[in-house]
């Protein structure tokens, strides 16, 4: 959605909120199932002395796939927005501004943009989540599997002496 801020820009002090709900489509990711609760964001862009701040929250409820263990789980996520917008940059590729295209910001690639940059490189159950074995595929939160840890092949000769000695006595 395009947001019109020709009135907000022209007049310092001014204040213009705005609440979105964001596409669920447009924020897929592999390990999110499913919204439970449609990814919004809401707040508000102020005119301060001739400098436009967005400021506001990103808001979802999800049900996820942890990348470890393949378990489902809930995940609620709340993040602070805080961008500085600019009708023109000096610099283009200055990451503290987000450019507007005229006088009109689109809200929505603004908050997905944020959504995405934010989301985890990998969506883990919990943090020390121990994943699967990769022998047997036990899930190891659930306990040991029983599995021998694989040793290095460059080592096993060493292992077939210590299998000697062990046999000799």
């Amino acid at each position: 959605m395009h947001m019109n801020l020709h009135e907000l820009i022209r007049t310092p002090g001014s204040r213009l909120s705005f609440h979105r709900e964001l596409s669920a489509d447009r924020l897929a990711f592999p390990a999110i199932l499913s919204y439970t609760e449609p990814p919004s964001g809401d707040g508000e862009i102020t005119n301060n002395a001739d400098i436009l701040t967005l400021r506001g929250r990103i808001r979802a409820a999800m049900r996820c796939r942890c990348d470890r263990c393949a378990r489902e789980f809930d995940k609620t996520l709340d993040l602070p927005v805080e961008a500085r917008l600019a009708t023109e940059l000096e610099d283009e590729d200055d990451p503290d501004y987000y450019l507007l295209r005229g006088d009109e910001l689109d809200i929505d690639d603004l908050l997905e943009s944020v959504f995405i940059l934010s989301m985890d490189q990998q969506m883990l159950c919990w943090e020390d989540c121990r994943g699967l074995c990769p022998r047997c595929g036990a899930d190891l939160n659930e306990g040991d599997c029983g599995c021998r840890p694989e040793s290095d092949p460059r080592l096993a000769v060493l292992g077939q002496l210590l299998d000697d000695i062990d046999q000799t006595f």
